[in-house]
């Protein structure tokens, strides 16, 4: 089988190697997929940048999502069945043309989603369904401000957060404000032009939940937005990208996130809730198949849309990586297995 290799930290044309491997072997409670689609997320391009503590060490298959059809199952397998299309969680290794994945991180994929669209349903719509149904609990009129709105978690934590009748904030560039408006938020300020904020800050508006993936001051600014009884929920920290070449910068984002203690905290009834999806499949497997489950019947019933925003062959992973760490995508970008 085919699969891509990251063998050099750094800049993409340089990083990977296709290489032509066996085809992995099956455990007892395992399901051995052929992959159609591989999705990447950005914590692929921070693995790339050899910032990702959790990724193998190099020559390392990286990967967290696929969409394709059942070849085998081990002995434990009784939900999953061989021929079935599905989607499926995988601890790395999804940059391949098979893939093996624990039983636990596979859902079946309903005949009316695509199975391109289906690998958003994996690792994004599992961390927005956890970030906010586990996490927190939205009611009708709570202010929900989301960090990179537009992209593959943020747009599904808006859908979410809209479905429950909360007012939307959210952050993107100029060019996603049109993207934006048609799911539904109420304010959207273009980070690169207007300071989040001084702007909301300037509606007299507190916050009832603040999703953050970018990190240092955006995370600080977003603290001291939260009214009382307001939750912090941090998937991410895509601010250090900016930071990888430069030590006082990487300094400067780590100190941006400021400094708080828990007794502030508690006389505000406020909170603070990271997430880490990897944890969650590692130590909670039967939380994850439910999340993923919940995730694919949302999108069955057409409570969540799915947006991928590119399609690329899996010979140009360098350019679909390129296109991902650009910012420049929305929703899903994903690589197409001939």
């Amino acid at each position: 089988m085919k699969a891509i290799y990251l063998i050099k930290y750094g800049e993409s044309d340089k990083a990977f190697e296709i290489r032509d491997v066996e085809i992995p072997e099956i455990g007892e409670d395992d399901v051995l997929i052929k992959v159609l689609y591989s999705g990447l997320n950005f914590a692929d391009i921070i693995a790339r940048r050899g910032l990702y503590p959790d990724a193998p060490k190099n020559p390392a298959l990286l990967g967290y999502d696929v969409a394709g059809e059942v070849v085998a199952v081990g002995d434990g397998v009784t939900e999953i069945a061989i021929g079935q299309k599905v989607v499926a969680m995988t601890r790395f290794g999804g940059y391949a043309e098979y893939v093996v994945t624990n039983k636990y991180g596979v859902a079946v994929v309903p005949d009316n989603i695509k199975l391109s669209d289906a690998t958003i349903l994996a690792t994004q719509a599992c961390t927005a369904y956890y970030c906010a149904e586990e996490c927190t609990t939205f009611h009708s009129g709570d202010r929900v401000l989301i960090q990179a709105a537009a992209g593959g978690v943020g747009s599904l934590l808006v859908q979410m957060a809209k479905n429950k009748g909360c007012i939307v904030y959210g952050t993107a560039s100029k060019a996603k404000k049109e993207y934006l408006a048609g799911l539904g938020v109420d304010y959207i300020f273009d980070y690169s032009t207007v300071d989040f904020y001084k702007e909301i800050r300037s509606l007299g508006h507190a916050m009832d939940v603040v999703f953050d993936s970018i990190g240092g001051t955006v995370f600080r600014k977003g603290m001291k937005l939260l009214g009382p009884g307001g939750k912090m929920i941090c998937f991410g920290a895509a601010e250090q990208m900016d930071s990888t070449r430069n030590k006082l910068k990487l300094i400067s984002m780590l100190w941006g996130f400021g400094l708080f203690s828990p007794i502030s905290l508690l006389m505000q009834s406020k909170s603070v809730i990271t997430v880490n999806m990897l944890r969650i499949a590692d130590y909670k497997p039967n939380v994850l198949n439910h999340v993923l489950n919940r995730v694919v019947n949302m999108a069955e019933k057409g409570d969540i849309q799915l947006f991928v925003d590119k399609i690329f062959p899996y010979e140009d992973i360098a350019q679909a990586h390129d296109y991902l760490e650009s910012r420049k995508s929305k929703g899903k970008v994903v690589l197409e297995w001939s």
